[in-house]
């Protein structure tokens, strides 16, 4: 039976209390099958323009962007996908997702993939994975975000000189991410923040769109 990285990581009685749109969208995509969405993108980046030399380096990766935009189009596809390290490595189950941004300037596509490994859910960021944050899933059981899933990281870590290293807490940027369906709106609505210690909100973006998972190569 194919399981997802969620699955495969989160306790049975806490994905239970998602809302039954959000066990779909966390669950298993069949192989032979993709997962696409179409959204639009209230807001995404960050004013603070003193930020952006370095959201340009993370661009390069296609982790972040020097952008501050309202109103962007996109689309996420998510494909089942095994990610490793080192020679010869099998890998870990994981989703890994492309979402494409409409900017004005032009398109640019954000990579990342969701693992299950042995300490939980793990999000590489980036083609080639360098920087990576360890997640903490919760599922708020009451509330406006009842059913929701809260992904928190934990911890941080970046390759460099070929081998991973941990960044300090005390200086560790944090990733809060919600996903939630609105039921009245019949669409999935996303929000990520990501902040650091002594400074505040670097990233953010928060949107909604629809999502279903197709054969590979349909519509």
């Amino acid at each position: 039976m194919v399981r997802s990285p969620y699955e495969l990581s989160t306790p049975a009685d806490v994905l239970a209390g998602l809302h039954p749109r959000l066990r779909s969208y966390f669950g298993a995509v069949p192989p032979g099958h993709v997962g696409r969405g179409t959204g639009v993108f209230d807001v995404i980046g960050t004013p603070r323009r003193w930020l952006w030399p370095v959201l340009a380096w993370f661009a390069r990766d296609a982790v972040m962007f020097p952008v501050w935009e309202h109103d962007v189009p996109f689309t996420v596809e998510n494909r089942p996908v095994r990610v490793g390290r080192g020679r010869g490595a099998e890998g870990h189950v994981a989703v890994r997702a492309h979402r494409t941004f409409r900017f004005r300037t032009g398109d640019r596509t954000m990579v990342d993939a969701i693992t299950a490994g042995p300490d939980g859910l793990v999000d590489h960021l980036g083609r080639r994975g360098r920087v990576s944050a360890r997640l903490r899933a919760e599922v708020d059981a009451g509330g406006p975000d009842a059913g929701a899933l809260r992904l928190v990281s934990t911890h941080v870590t970046f390759r460099a000189l070929g081998r991973e290293w941990g960044l300090p807490a005390v200086i560790a940027p944090r990733v809060t991410l919600v996903e939630r369906f609105d039921d009245d709106a019949g669409l999935q609505r996303v929000s990520l923040v990501l902040r650091a210690p002594f400074v505040g909100t670097l990233y953010r973006y928060e949107g909604a769109f629809s999502y279903s998972v197709v054969p590979e190569g349909g519509r």
